[in-house]
């Protein structure tokens, strides 16, 4: 008898857990906008934009969560991969040139499940 109430307790525990674990927040919409002043710098090079780095940190912003940022890494990927002329090394560097770090790569090549 002690058992299974005590079985009934972790069901329950585990079903609020899961019931309770918020959505995802950040949408492709929000990652869209926020890297849209990035695209120049994205297809030429050069250094990026204020507005465009202003972006990159309000999208770390509202990646808070694993589950946030594997959404950002997608919607980011879907959008690399749907622009022909986006250069890898410019979006490799734009973090760096915007003096943050993420592990939201902007890459059609991303595995995003692998993000943390």
């Amino acid at each position: 008898m002690k058992g299974a109430v005590v079985i009934a307790l972790l069901v329950a525990l585990a079903m609020i857990h899961f019931m309770a674990e918020p959505a995802s927040a950040v949408t492709c919409e929000d990652v869209n906008n926020a890297l849209d002043p990035c695209l120049s710098y994205l297809t030429g090079g050069g250094a990026p934009s204020s507005r465009c780095c202003n972006g990159v940190r309000i999208l770390i912003s509202m990646a808070p969560t694993t589950r946030d940022r594997q959404t950002a890494c997608q919607c980011a990927k879907d959008a690399a991969s749907r622009n022909s002329n986006l250069r890898e090394d410019a979006a490799a560097a734009l973090p760096s040139k915007c003096g943050v770090q993420t592990n939201i790569p902007i890459s059609p090549n991303t595995d995003c499940s692998s993000i943390s």
